[in-house]
């Protein structure tokens, strides 16, 4: 058994909040290169060189690559050979977020009730979501979520009678209607079977894929390059502005589902769809 205080868990998600909102994934921005080069439009041309610049810009100055620096959104693994010291895992969790939030002169957007709308001046609460797996390791991912991206989410229930290109319309049509509210060229996340909270958690989880990996499963795989063609073709553009590169990327998560079951959630990441990870 491995013990880990707290505090460093505090550490860690203070330097993560901070990290994910200063440096864009090298993968992400090598697809605004490609996307570049992929442009047909001179003004989506235009928009994605100023894109490379802005994150070019945030990196060397080590300011937030957006100022919607998002709601802190947590995934964590706890190795089942950690024993957690010092306090609550949670508690812990959202002292870096705060002390993050803070020290980088990140823009604070949560308010402690959705009707109230009063700040928490703070960033926090975090969403959290932890599982617990093999191993005496603590990771934690911090993905940073904007409310524009975040605003564009849905989720539909089909029935288990619906067709693969059913699916495939309904994620590409989410998208194209989404015009430039969600800050295009975006990434689709798809979370496809379980219940409708695992469909959510799931779409969620694609948008960490990098935008270089396709689904091991061929099947999926296709039904990513599908959507991503669908979407590009819509026109929408750099951030709705025209152009023939709307989607960088798709990735579809699947999971089992009941029989009578079929749900279907799409998260949708604004051009910087941040993250960032550290092992304790």
């Amino acid at each position: 058994m491995r013990e880990i205080h707290v505090s460093e868990v505090t550490a860690l998600v203070r330097r993560l909040c901070m990290e994910a909102n200063y440096n864009l994934p090298e993968d992400i921005r090598a697809s605004f290169v490609r996307g570049r080069e992929q442009e047909a439009s001179p003004l989506g041309q235009t928009i994605f060189e100023e894109m490379i610049h802005n994150c070019e810009l945030a990196c060397t100055e080590q300011v937030p690559i957006c100022q919607d620096t998002g709601t802190a959104v947590i995934f964590a693994e706890i190795g089942q050979e950690v024993h957690l010291v010092g306090g609550a895992f949670e508690d812990a969790v959202n002292e870096g977020v705060r002390q993050g939030y803070q020290d980088g002169y990140l823009r604070k957007s949560i308010v402690r009730d959705p009707l109230r709308r009063v700040n928490t001046d703070d960033n926090t609460p975090a969403v959290l979501h932890t599982k617990l797996v093999e191993g005496d390791t603590v990771r934690i991912i911090v993905a940073p979520k904007g409310g524009g991206s975040e605003n564009m989410s849905v989720l539909k229930m089909f029935t288990p009678a619906a067709t693969r290109e059913q699916i495939i319309a309904y994620i590409a049509d989410t998208v194209i209607h989404a015009g430039s509210n969600p800050c295009p060229p975006v990434i689709i996340g798809v979370g496809l079977g379980g219940t409708a909270d695992k469909a959510c958690t799931l779409a969620k989880e694609a948008l960490l894929r990098s935008v270089d990996t396709e689904n091991s499963d061929p099947f999926y795989a296709e039904m990513e390059r599908e959507i991503v063609d669908l979407v590009n073709r819509s026109g929408v553009g750099p951030q709705g502005l025209g152009g023939t590169v709307t989607a960088l990327s798709c990735a579809i998560e699947p999971y089992p589902t009941h029989i009578a079951s079929l749900p279907c959630a799409v998260s949708i990441g604004c051009h910087i769809t941040r993250h960032a990870e550290g092992i304790l």
